[in-house]
């Protein structure tokens, strides 16, 4: 049996791992162990007195991972966002930015979801984590929803739907996660989810005053605010308007050409102001610990999926199936863009039976490969590639398209985690009313990802500014 073989088998055992419940962190930290084993075995002959020299090679080399991969600047990124984030939502900048958004734009029909989906897309610009801008809104918006006469369902799916913006919209965790596993610029790939972001928040916005105006039922509008109450809404944002300006300064600077500094000193000062705000409104110590302990949790979950899947990532190097992958998808008669369809459609297959990170850990080592083989390889020009872009800004317009598709799986039956989020955090409504809440946003993610596709300027105007 040679390597692939090897891989293939291995692979198959964590695809019955995860399905069966086990946490991906350690489903993939054990299926890349045993397939190290395999592999060293494999190559001693399967001679058994050797086998203990095998498993002590593949247990060095799996032990070496967690540290060489992980020991990176660039992951201090992940607990910083995630941080401001329970800063700002303890500080008050979440039901602040909410009432901003009401007052504004809740007149036109649907206008308080609307204004949910622009609150949680402002709340998504500090932070990182899509469950937790979904558990904040479930608390704040349906509630007011609700109050005015709105079905349930779909108040529900506005704030699951709505939660998803976190992936996408800088500073996102998941935008950091695979600029690592591919080994490409984090800020410029946190730069290019600013427009697909907020272009997903807008066709967002579009679905619902459609729903809205056909189903006057479901989203009636809320009027009789005055100009003066509107723009005495304003100061409350501005904490949040701060921080965005202060990550985009620090990734690329709009006023002059060089950058303020890394990414990484940007979210620990956006961190920093989102903190010095929350003091001044009074945050307590049992407040500020709860964010702490939160953002402590979260940053170990991701930590620990990243641990476990690069185990699984070496395994893959030594099976050399990445590359035996690109071969077969280069081979195959169809279009280079017909293909990439294929994969984002395997991707929202995918998402049903698996976390968004998860999901990406674990298939970006195979499939990123192929999608820069498909376009020309990594160093191909935009005249050359097959895509009609360079190498590494193929790899951008991946990443949001990916990523795109990670904020779609959290919101599908059966895993969605948002909407089990939302349930969790709503006793009054059960999973299946937020799954019925959520099927209209199918269509909207659906139409924004296909002009994605077709119309890659969306995703990279601003990286090309940033050279």
């Amino acid at each position: 049996m040679d390597t692939i073989e090897i891989g293939l088998w291995v692979t198959g055992v964590l695809l019955v791992l995860v399905v069966t419940g086990m946490r991906v962190a350690f489903a993939a930290g054990l299926a890349g162990l045993i397939g190290l084993v395999w592999i060293f075995w494999a190559k001693f002959g399967y001679d058994p007195d050797r086998f203990g020299k095998a498993l002590t090679v593949a247990v060095k080399t799996a032990g070496q991972v967690p540290h060489s991969k992980v020991a990176s600047h660039t992951l201090s990124l992940i607990p910083t966002f995630i941080l401001i984030g329970y800063l700002a939502y303890y500080a008050g900048l979440t039901r602040a930015l909410f009432e901003a958004a009401k007052r504004w734009v809740a007149w036109v029909p649907g206008g308080l979801a609307v204004s949910t989906v622009f609150a949680t897309a402002g709340f998504a610009a500090v932070s990182g984590a899509s469950v937790a801008t979904s558990a904040v809104f479930a608390r704040i918006a349906i509630p007011e929803m609700l109050k005015v006469g709105y079905n349930k369902q779909f108040a529900a799916g506005v704030v699951a739907a709505g939660g998803t913006l976190a992936s996408l919209i800088p500073p996102s965790a998941i935008l950091v996660i695979y600029a690592i596993i591919v080994e490409q610029d984090v800020g410029k790939l946190l730069l290019a989810g600013f427009i697909p972001g907020a272009f997903s928040a807008i066709v967002y916005g579009v679905l619902i005053v459609g729903i809205a105006v056909i189903f006057k039922s479901v989203g009636p509008p809320v009027k009789g605010f005055t100009w003066k109450q509107r723009f005495a809404s304003l100061p409350g944002a501005f904490p949040i308007v701060a921080v965005i300006l202060i990550i985009i300064c620090f990734v690329y600077n709009p006023f002059g050409e060089k950058a303020w500094g890394t990414p990484t000193e940007g979210g620990a000062i956006g961190a920093f102001i989102v903190f010095c705000f929350a003091l001044f409104h009074g945050m307590r110590w049992t407040e500020l610990k709860s964010a702490l302990l939160e953002t402590a949790k979260l940053t170990a979950m991701i930590f620990s999926i990243i641990w476990g899947v690069l185990i699984y990532v070496r395994f893959l190097g030594f099976a050399d199936l990445p590359g035996a992958f690109s071969d077969w998808i280069t081979s195959l008669e169809m279009s280079p863009m017909l293909i990439l369809i294929c994969i984002l459609l395997a991707y929202a297959v995918l998402g049903m039976f698996m976390d968004a990170i998860g999901m990406l850990l674990l298939t970006l080592p195979v499939v990123y490969p192929a999608v820069m083989a498909l376009n020309g390889g990594e160093a191909v020009s935009a005249a050359d590639s097959a895509f009609g872009m360079s190498g590494p800004m193929c790899a951008i317009w991946f990443g949001i398209l990916v990523v795109k598709m990670a904020e779609f799986c959290l919101i599908t039956p059966p895993i969605g985690l948002n909407c089990f989020v939302v349930a969790g955090v709503r006793p009054d409504l059960s999973v299946q009313d937020v799954f019925k809440g959520v099927t209209p946003f199918f269509i909207a993610d659906g139409v924004t990802i296909a002009l994605l596709v077709a119309f890659p300027g969306i995703v990279l105007f601003l990286p090309s500014l940033a050279g």
